[in-house]
Parts: C-alpha cells; sequence; structure tokens
C-alpha cells in the first residue's frame, strides 16, 4: 500500500515493491508540490489519489531497473520452473545457481548483455573446476548453467521486462568430437556369455540395455505392472533419478515421447519370469521389512535400486572377467546401432531410443546412418552392375 510523508512543501508518496535477494525492502517513490491555492481538503484528497494512482502505476509496469538477476530468477523458481520442469532439471537448476548468481545475482535484468554472458560461459570452459572433484568443467554443465540464464531471461522477456533474451546471441564453443565406446557384436554376445553365471537381477539388467537401448533411468523406473506377460511388452511410463539434495526419487520420463513400448523375446522373457520368482521368494523372507516399491530393480528392503549402483557392479563385474569397461549409457548406442546397421529406417529407431524428433536420432548417429547409406549405394550398384552384364551376356548370345 503506498504511502505519503510531508516534505516541506511537497509530499513524498512511495510504494514497497517486496524485497530483494539479500533481504533489502525495494522501495520506488515520486514527489507531489501542491498548487498554493488548494485547501488542505483539496490536498488531502488529490493525494489520495495520487497514493493510488503511483501505487497502480508501480505493480502494472514493473520498474525493471530495480529489479536485480538474483531476485527475479528467485520468483522465476517459484512462479513457472516449479510446476513446468521436469524435477530432475529443477534440483539441477537449484544446484547450478550458486555460481551463475555469483556471476549475475547482483546485475539488473536489463543490463546483462550477450558479451557478459559469453565471457561468463568461456571462462567456465577454461577455469571452471567442479567444487567436488577439482577436474575441469564439461562442456554439458557449461551447457547446464547456460539453460539456467536462458530460461530466467527468456521468461523475463515473455513478461515483457526486457525487450529479447541475450542468451539466443551467446555460443557455447564445440569441443573435440569423441568417439563413442560401443561394444561390438561379438564383443556383446560374449558378455551375454559371461552374465549367465552372474545374479539373475544384473542379467536382466544388462539383457535389457543392450536389446531395448532404455535410458539407466528408465530401466530402474520399471515396476512389475509395466510388464506385459501376455504379449511379451514392456512400458516405459517414468524414470528414477537422483540428486544429492533428496536422494532417490521418480520423474516423468526426459520427453513425452520416451514413453514407449518395445516387445522382447520369449527368451528374455523366460529370464524376467525367474527373475520374478526369485524377487517374490526374497519379499517372501523379508516379511514386514519389505517396502512394497513394486520397482523390478531394488536393494535388499525392496526400496528403489540406487542410480549408481549398476554402473559400481558392472565395473567390478568387467575387471573381474577381464572384459573392456563402457559407461551404461554405451548399451544405448550399441541399440541404435545395430538397428541401423540392420536397415531399420530412422523413424523406427529414434521411436524406439524414446527421442523427441527423428532430427535429434539421426544427428546423434549421423556416422552409422552414413555408413547404412554407403553400404545401399554399393548394394544398388551391385545390383545394377550385375544386371547390366547379364544384359551384355545374353547379347552375346544372341548374336
Amino acid at each position: 500500500m503506498a504511502t505519503a510523508r510531508k516534505r516541506g512543501n511537497a509530499y513524498q508518496i512511495r510504494v514497497s515493491l517486496g524485497y530483494d535477494l539479500y533481504g533489502k525492502q525495494i522501495i520506488k517513490s515520486t514527489t507531489w508540490t501542491p498548487p498554493p491555492e488548494m485547501t488542505k481538503t483539496e490536498i488531502r484528497k488529490e493525494l489520495e489519489r495520487l497514493k493510488l494512482q503511483f501505487e497502480d502505476e508501480c505493480f502494472k509496469t514493473p520498474d525493471v531497473s530495480t529489479i536485480k538477476f538474483g531476485q527475479f530468477a528467485e520468483q522465476w523458481f517459484e512462479e513457472y520452473a516449479a510446476t513446468n520442469l521436469r524435477r530432475n532439471t529443477y534440483e539441477r537448476f537449484k544446484y547450478t545457481k550458486k555460481r551463475v548468481y555469483a556471476a549475475f545475482g547482483h546485475v539488473h535484468i536489463d543490463k546483462i548483455t550477450p558479451r557478459m554472458i559469453q565471457r561468463f560461459v568461456s571462462d567456465m570452459l577454461v577455469n571452471g573446476r567442479s567444487e567436488r572433484t577439482g577436474k575441469p568443467l564439461s562442456r554439458k554443465t557449461v551447457i547446464h548453467h547456460l539453460s539456467l540464464i536462458s530460461g530466467v531471461l527468456g521468461y523475463a522477456e515473455r513478461m515483457m521486462l526486457i525487450p529479447e533474451n541475450p542468451c539466443r546471441r551467446v555460443r557455447v564453443p564445440k569441443g573435440q568430437p569423441q568417439e563413442k565406446e560401443i561394444y561390438s557384436l561379438d564383443e556383446a554376445a560374449r558378455l551375454m556369455e559371461l552374465l549367465e553365471s552372474e545374479p539373475l537381477k544384473y542379467q536382466v539388467f544388462f539383457n535389457l540395455a543392450l536389446n531395448s537401448g532404455y535410458r539407466r533411468g528408465e530401466i530402474l523406473g520399471l515396476e512389475w505392472k509395466d510388464v506385459d506377460w501376455e504379449n511379451n511388452l514392456l512400458h516405459i511410463r517414468r524414470t528414477s533419478n537422483y540428486v544429492s539434495t533428496i536422494g532417490n526419487f521418480t520423474d516423468t520420463t526426459k520427453t513425452p515421447k520416451s514413453k514407449r513400448i518395445l516387445r522382447f523375446s520369449d527368451d528374455f522373457m523366460e529370464l524376467l519370469k525367474r527373475y520374478k520368482e526369485e524377487y517374490d521368494e526374497e519379499r517372501r523372507k523379508i516379511g514386514s521389512k519389505w517396502i512394497n516399491s513394486d520397482r523390478l530393480f531394488v536393494r535388499w528392503d525392496g526400496s528403489p535400486m540406487g542410480n549408481q549402483t549398476p554402473y559400481s557392479w558392472f565395473l567390478k563385474f568387467c575387471r573381474r572377467k577381464n572384459f573392456p569397461f563402457h559407461n551404461i549409457h554405451s548399451f544405448r548406442h550399441f541399440y541404435a546401432s545395430a538397428l541401423i546397421q540392420a536397415g531399420v529406417d530412422p523413424a523406427t529407431v529414434s521411436a524406439a531410443l524414446g527421442h523427441s524428433s527423428i532430427t535429434t536420432t539421426t544427428s546423434i548417429y549421423c556416422h552409422a546412418f552414413q555408413e547404412a547409406q554407403i553400404r545401399a549405394c554399393d548394394a544398388i550398384t551391385n545390383v545394377l552392375g550385375f544386371a547390366k552384364k547379364k544384359q551384355q551376356k545374353d547379347k552375346n548370345q544372341a548374336e
């Protein structure tokens, strides 16, 4: 509510716009000097009118010059991010904001330029270090920081507080492309043989990883109600994720198209049935201590398996068996490459992987698709060459 106080012959009208990131009250004020001929009653009535008018102006058209990035970012977290972002993304941004606020928290949102953000990005790439490991920040981590800044300033643009989101002009330099670590078909077959003597839980997990291209969080998010035993189908409906601030939690799939259904072989479903029998037996043994999460992959007490567990187990397994180790995501690359090598079209590969668009698939697996196109071209050339030779042979015989 607006207030007024007399300053000499004038009146100062003040409106509180709340508090900034550091708890300091934000005050906007204006001054009005009544004409000498006005009576006290007229002054009082006019002052009340001006107070209401000024208060309305303050809240209808915010003074951008008083809004700092950190203050507005907190509003963005509350008004937009909490209800519109996946929980995993929201929690990551909450963790990321520390470095961003240190750089931009004190800067007014209308004063942030593309050059300032570009320098911030470049400095992170060159000098940035992880607080936890001390290692240089990855390009992906830098992009996460830029995404937070862009999300906040994009919201400010939509609210008509700034004319344009300056992040649109910022670029994160591309590093040297790293070749994906992918098991060959022979290695995958050997891996399946080695897993046969391991616990059923991990046999099922890594068979799933190789035969579905599911993301780690998608596999860990599977529940028994997602299994269609009659039709050999598995439904992906959720993911299991982890952040240090809250631990394990259930989240939506990465994109709406990540919700998908895949059919599996009879052999795999038989393996899954054996695992379900073992699972039920363990549940009976634990009794009242069992936590009924319904997840396929659980700890000893039935609670959801930790996201790091498959990685840790597989690393030890590879060392024990003297087998080459690749991270869990490499199984997804193997599955995609196997489909492409088999001649499966990009749209089907994209749907199987749960990508948001075919463009995402063709971009990630550009090299594999190029190789498939070369093989197709060679096949057509061979067919046409054979046909041409046959025509020449028939012509020679006719003569």
